[in-house]
């Protein structure tokens, strides 16, 4: 199982199991890591779940929908911003790091 390290705002690191199959995202709920908000439930329409990820060339491209939610982020986006929705954990991670923004709102 993938270990996802979080890095929470106020510079705390967080390491969880991640499942794979399940969202970066769902990973953080089920684990109550505090800085991802997650208003719309993981539809890829709120950007309350920003993620700056540290190894972006890892991921999957930004799909349309996710691009376009980027431009509504509370945090200012950057080239390594992701919407954790919308990553989805894979057992050949072995570790990946995502830092949270200061704020989702």
């Amino acid at each position: 199982m993938p270990s996802l390290i979080f890095v929470l705002p106020d510079g705390t690191r967080r390491t969880v199991e991640g499942e794979a199959g399940l969202s970066v995202m769902q990973v953080a709920l089920a684990e109550d890591l505090p800085g991802i908000v997650a208003e719309c439930g993981g539809n890829a329409m709120c950007a309350t779940c920003h993620v700056y990820a540290a190894a972006p060339e890892r991921l999957p491209p930004v799909k349309d929908i996710e691009d376009e939610m980027l431009t509504s982020t509370a945090a200012p986006r950057r080239p390594t911003s992701r919407l954790s929705c919308q990553v989805e954990v894979v057992d050949d991670w072995g570790e990946m790091t995502f830092v949270l923004p200061e704020t989702q709102l």
